[in-house]
Order: structure tokens, then C-alpha cells, then sequence
């Protein structure tokens, strides 16, 4: 039996993977602007990142350049972003508005959610779409149920 543990201390059990065209200045933008902190890089030839691990709190994303020849390709590709990267930060509008200085395309604005955040949707300069929120206020699931009833009408 090894000694080795299967899922190593130091990673979650799911991470997101972003494959981007231009992966050192998208490392820059999720540094800048969501205050990750790069902790592994590792680079290849022609100034590409082959790796990267990038960390906030307990969460890790990963990111790398695209490898068409591996089967690797952005959004952009593809003509959009298949899923959305849900971040929690501390102040979910200064966030937003540091993401569209630095080139991010709003998707939904900033506003107030009946769930008790405050949360927008953008898009990143290399396509993927990301939900930016804090949470203002704790609502309590019966509370959600009946707002969501009262805004979108009867539940299932």
C-alpha cells in the first residue's frame, strides 16, 4: 500500500481549470483584480504557462495557455464560455468595477440578490464568464423558497 496520500493535503477535491489564450497576462488580471496569489508556475517554451496554480482563501484555480495540439482551447474558440466561475470576495462592487478598468466586459451588473447577495456576471478579456458576489445578508432557505416564489412566480 502507498505511502503517497491519492488527494494531496494542500489541493481542494474540485478545481477549475482555465485554459487561455495568454495565460501570464490572464495570471495578472486574476491577481490584480480578485486578489489571487500565483503559487506555482511553471513555464514553457515560446513564454507560455504550461501551469499554474493560483489560490484565494481555500480555493484554487488553475490555469494555462491553450495547446490546440493537446486538445487544449479557451472560450474564444469555442465562441464562449460553457460554465461560470462563482467567486466570494469582500466587497463583490469594488471587485466588479477593478475587473471592467482592467478589461472585463459586464454580463450583469452589480445589484442585490433575493438569496442575500450582492453579485454581478463578467466576462474576463479571455472569455470565461465569472459571478462576482459578497454575501450582505444571511437568508434562510424557507426565506429563499418564498422570495424566489414571490419573484419568479409558483415553484415546481
Amino acid at each position: 500500500m502507498s505511502a503517497v496520500n491519492p488527494i494531496p493535503d494542500d489541493y481542494p477535491r474540485i478545481a477549475p481549470y482555465l485554459v487561455v489564450d495568454g495565460a501570464a497576462a490572464a495570471i495578472d488580471f486574476y491577481r490584480s483584480v480578485f486578489g489571487m496569489t500565483e503559487r506555482l508556475r511553471i513555464p514553457i517554451p515560446g513564454g507560455k504557462v504550461g501551469h499554474a496554480e493560483l489560490q484565494l482563501g481555500d480555493a484554487l484555480v488553475m490555469v494555462a495557455d491553450e495547446a490546440p495540439d493537446m486538445g487544449a482551447h479557451g472560450p474564444k474558440a469555442f465562441g464562449g464560455a460553457a460554465v461560470t466561475v462563482g467567486i466570494y470576495v469582500e466587497d463583490s462592487d469594488a471587485v466588479f468595477q477593478r475587473a471592467l478598468a482592467a478589461g472585463a466586459t459586464e454580463i450583469a451588473p452589480i445589484q442585490q440578490a433575493f438569496y442575500g447577495d450582492r453579485v454581478g456576471r463578467l466576462k474576463d478579456p479571455w472569455g470565461h464568464v465569472w459571478t462576482v458576489a459578497s454575501r450582505v445578508e444571511d437568508v434562510p432557505p424557507e426565506e429563499i423558497f418564498r422570495r424566489s416564489e414571490e419573484m419568479f412566480g409558483a415553484g415546481g
